[in-house]
C-alpha cells in the first residue's frame, strides 16, 4: 500500500527539480495550478498534458510510480465522471430513458474535469516527490512570513506541515503491518459482503488510531524536551538561496500562465 501513496514520499535523484529551491517550486506550482484552472479547450488540455509529461520526464522518477499513486483516487475520478454525465444538461441529446438523459456536453465536461484533476494530481505530486518535507516546510515558512504581521502562526503551521508530510508514509506503513498481522491471525478481507468487509476493518482502525496517538504523544514530548517552543526565532543549519535556475523556473511558470490565459481568450 505504501507504493500507492504519493504525498509525503521523497525520491532522491539528481534532476533539476531536486536542485531547485523549495520556494521556487512552491511559487511555480501555484502558477501552474492557476494555468490549469484556465483550461477550457482541447488545445489547453493537449498543452497541459505535454507539460506534465515533460516535467515527469525531467524529474527522473518512473512514470509507473505516478500511475500506482493514482489508484487511491480512481473511485473519486469515476464518481466525478458519472456525476457529470447523469446531472449535467446540454443541447445535444445522445440517450434518454425515463428520467435518465445523457448529453454530449455532459460527457465532454465530465472527462475534461477528470483530466484536469488527473493532471493537477500529477504535477502537485512532483513537489513532494522532489522535495524533502523539512525543506518544503522551511520554504513555506519563508514565503508566509508577511502573514506574521496579521498574527498568523507561520512557524507552528510550517511545523505541522512538515510533520504531516513526514508521517503520512509512516502511518501507511503501520497500516500495512497491522493488515499483515491480521491476515496471519486468519482474518479474511476478501469474498465478503460490504457490511462484513467494513466490520472486518475495525480490528485494523483501532490499533492504527492507538499507535498514531501514541506516536504523536511521543513526538510532542520530544519537542518539549528539546525546548522547541513555538519555533519563532530559531536558526537553521541549511540556509535557502535563490539561484539563476530558480528565477528561470519562476519565469517559465509565469509564461505558462500567460500562454494558457491567451488560449482561453482565443478559445472563448
Amino acid at each position: 500500500m505504501i507504493e500507492n501513496v504519493l504525498i509525503g514520499q521523497f525520491i532522491d535523484a539528481s534532476s533539476i527539480f531536486h536542485r531547485l529551491d523549495p520556494r521556487s517550486k512552491l511559487i511555480s506550482l501555484f502558477c501552474i495550478i492557476i494555468a490549469f484552472l484556465l483550461i477550457d479547450n482541447i488545445s489547453g488540455y493537449i498543452l497541459a498534458s505535454l507539460l506534465v509529461v515533460g516535467c515527469i520526464t525531467l524529474s527522473q522518477i518512473p512514470l509507473r510510480f505516478f500511475l500506482k499513486g493514482l489508484k487511491p483516487i480512481l473511485i473519486i475520478l469515476a464518481f466525478t465522471v458519472f456525476y457529470h454525465i447523469l446531472f449535467t444538461k446540454g443541447e445535444n441529446l445522445l440517450f434518454q430513458y425515463s428520467i435518465l438523459s445523457i448529453y454530449k456536453e455532459s460527457i465532454i465536461e465530465g472527462f475534461s474535469i477528470v483530466l484536469r484533476i488527473f493532471l493537477l494530481v500529477l504535477i502537485t505530486s512532483l513537489l513532494t516527490l522532489t522535495t524533502k518535507p523539512l525543506d518544503l516546510a522551511h520554504g513555506f515558512e519563508i514565503l508566509c512570513k508577511p502573514l506574521k504581521r496579521l498574527r498568523f502562526p507561520v512557524e507552528q503551521f510550517s511545523l505541522m506541515l512538515a510533520i504531516t508530510l513526514r508521517f503520512i508514509p509512516t502511518i501507511v506503513m503501520e497500516l500495512d503491518k497491522i493488515i499483515e498481522a491480521q491476515k496471519a491471525r486468519g482474518v479474511n478481507f476478501e469474498d465478503k459482503s460490504f457490511v462484513k468487509k467494513v466490520l472486518s476493518y475495525i480490528p485494523i482502525i483501532i490499533p492504527l488510531l492507538f499507535t498514531s496517538i501514541q506516536r504523536a504523544e511521543n513526538l510532542a514530548n520530544a519537542i518539549d524536551a528539546r525546548a522547541y517552543g513555538d519555533g519563532s526565532g530559531r536558526t537553521r543549519y541549511k540556509v535557502l538561496h535563490f539561484e539563476n535556475r530558480d528565477y528561470q523556473v519562476i519565469g517559465i511558470s509565469l509564461l505558462v500562465v500567460g500562454v494558457f490565459f491567451l488560449l482561453r481568450m482565443v478559445g472563448g
